[in-house]
């Protein structure tokens, strides 16, 4: 089935093909890709679209002396499977397998870990600088796609880049949001020759001509320099590389693996920062992938001659009802304005997207900036809802704390895929959220039982007055009937569920009916267990937390979110604050550590936060008050 591929297991190996040998082996690639990532599921589109731009990369480069950054990961599969994983490759995102993204400690040549965005220019110029510093002759490249273009970082990174003018080579894979307008074969072959020896040669040896002429010399080498670079804008579209102070090349055809090869020879031995531009489809290769890109970005396991995946589940996931919530309240509410960072499929946003397209926003992948740009709006009387994956709230910090808590300005921040996540592992779990969040003054933290209390939350949030911070986890919900009509929450108050005599179990968000399941096994073994659906992690339910820990002398806390500084953390400092020190208290969730892929429920299984888990826990913790 395969001529070259499975005769390459390093780098090396594929130096050693001749050029035109690297189409068939990139049609071969396309084809393994397609073959495990249909059974797998994964990220498909991207990495169909970098598969020529990777191949040109490690043909022409030396990994690992030089240093290959992949911004997100999300496009580097052909890589791993040249880098000696192939073999492994089928356990990509699967228990005990191979991380989704770059790792260092999974191969040498992942010169850089990798998940969230716009970080790989960063990570290169410091490595560029790096070898300065060493005196090594190594190249730094970062690849990095135009959708990762659009978060800050890069454009800092972007900006010292061109200020040191060290050695780095920035790839920009654009894929999807056409930057610039592609001005076709001329510019290539523009780009093409003026990397060239001879070109480069020539330009050096007229520069120091013209230095050498007294008195004008240098006037004159500034107007070469000023014609050579409008020459280069009115030809090819960099001049916003250029007035950085890059170097621009391109657009390239990110499928011409010939003329990748040509360029990228070439410009080994160009010297200070560089940027080559590359165009590449979305999907390349795979008619329904390159027909609808978005849903072709992860996928689940499908149906290669059809593109179809299983069957949808009936029972509705909490970011559907988070979209048809919001959607509801909007109709009622033109205050009702939804944020969202490169995610409106992701955050259950499109439908909203569509109905009211005046009131939706995508920032693109600029968290901090949806963050302020929420407060903005809250300041002129709207009600924002920022709707962002719980991992990469993570990097709007500093907003939320000054911009919008310190303002005491009325946000909503919906945190999708709060807690483990699975597949996409320890890049992707949004574990820290209670720990980040509850300790801010003014914000109120939750997190429903189920998805029909999402609903109540989401609403209760709305219309609070002030900054609210709503998490939910990623996956189908518990299939509780809908209440019709919505209802606001009062704030900081849990609900009890199960009274017990000899233990209580505190738990919050996913692992409330897990704890109710074992409630139910340890009635079966002689205990009675009582549990209370904390609903707050900030602010507590005082008053019934405290109740239960005097009814019962114990309790277990449980949570899908770091134990240091989470939900249990704050109920031990709440018994602390209030005389309860005897109260024997024994927490569960997320050790120090950070928790590497699997599907949820292996994952919960491991920590012992599942219904078995948490059973466990109480009777080892029973029996050591006994």
């Amino acid at each position: 089935m395969y001529t070259y591929l499975t005769k390459i297991e390093s780098p090396a190996d594929l130096k050693k093909l001749k050029p035109e040998q690297l189409p068939e082996l990139a049609a071969e690639v396309r084809r393994f890709l397609l073959a495990t990532v249909s059974e797998t599921g994964g990220h498909l589109g991207s990495n169909l679209g970098t598969v020529e731009l990777t191949i040109a990369l490690h043909y022409c480069f030396d990994s690992p002396t030089d240093r290959i950054i992949w911004d997100v990961g999300h496009q580097a599969y052909t890589h791993k499977i040249l880098t000696g994983r192939r073999n492994q490759f089928h356990t990509q995102r699967q228990y005990k397998g191979l991380s989704g993204f770059p790792k260092r400690c999974e191969s040498e040549h992942d010169a850089f870990g990798v998940g969230h965005s716009s970080t790989s220019i960063s990570a290169g110029l410091g490595m560029a600088a790096a070898a300065d510093l060493a005196g090594t002759k190594n190249h730094s490249i970062a690849v990095i796609g135009d959708g990762s273009l659009t978060g800050g970082m890069a454009f800092e990174a972007l900006n010292q880049a061109g200020h040191l003018k060290k050695n780095l080579i920035v790839i920009l894979n654009d894929n999807e949001m056409s930057i610039s307008k592609n001005v076709g074969a001329f510019s290539s072959f523009i780009s093409r020759k003026m990397t060239g020896r001879y070109f480069r040669d020539l330009k050096k040896e007229m520069q120091g001509l013209l230095k050498g002429i007294p008195a004008i010399g240098s006037d004159i080498l500034h107007f070469a320099r000023k014609a050579e670079n409008s020459l280069k804008g009115f030809l090819t579209p960099g001049s916003l590389f250029e007035a950085l102070g890059f170097d621009y090349l391109g657009p390239l055809d990110g499928h011409d693996l010939l003329q990748l090869v040509e360029v990228f020879n070439n410009i080994t031995e160009l010297d200070g920062p560089l940027l080559v531009h590359v165009m590449t489809t979305k999907g390349k290769g795979y008619k329904p992938a390159e027909e609808t890109p978005d849903k072709y970005h992860g996928v689940g396991a499908f149906d290669v001659s059809t593109g179809k995946g299983a069957a949808k589940s009936a029972v509705k996931s909490y970011t559907d009802v988070f979209g048809e919530t919001i959607l509801q309240l909007a109709e009622q509410d033109p205050k009702i304005v939804a944020i969202t960072a490169a995610m409106p499929d992701g955050t259950g946003l499109s439908r909203f997207a569509e109905r009211f397209p005046q009131r939706f926003f995508d920032v693109g992948i600029a968290e901090q900036h949806a963050m302020t740009f929420a407060a903005g709006l809250a300041a002129e009387g709207f009600r924002p809802v920022a709707a962002i994956y719980s991992t990469f709230v993570q990097r709007a910090y500093d907003q939320i704390f000054h911009d919008i808590c310190l303002q005491k300005l009325p946000v909503t921040i919906a945190m999708d895929r709060g807690g483990l996540v699975g597949d996409d592992g320890p890049t992707h779990h949004g574990v820290f959220d209670f720990s980040f969040l509850r300790h801010l003054p003014a914000i109120t933290v939750m997190a429903p039982k189920d998805e029909n209390e999402l609903r109540h939350m989401l609403r209760t949030a709305i219309y609070a007055g002030e900054p609210m911070a709503l998490r939910y986890p990623r996956g189908v919900g518990y299939g509780v009937p809908l209440d019709g009509e919505l209802k606001t929450l009062e704030t900081g108050k849990g609900e009890l569920m199960l009274e017990g005599r000899d233990l209580y179990i505190v738990a919050i968000g996913s692992t409330v009916y897990p704890a109710l399941q074992a409630a139910e096994t340890l009635k079966g073994k002689g205990l009675s267990v009582g549990v209370v659906n904390a609903r707050f992690v900030k602010p507590l339910d005082a008053e019934l937390i405290q109740s239960v820990a005097r009814a019962a002398g114990c309790i277990i806390t449980v949570e899908e979110n770091a134990l240091q500084g989470g939900f249990g953390s704050a109920v031990l400092e709440l018994l602390s604050d209030n005389g309860l020190q005897d109260v024997r208290v024994k927490r569960l969730g997320i050790p120090d550590r950070y928790i590497e892929h699997g599907s949820q429920a292996q994952l919960r299984k491991d920590l012992g936060i599942d219904a078995e888990g948490i059973v466990t826990a109480a009777e080892e913790f029973m029996k050591s008050n006994n």
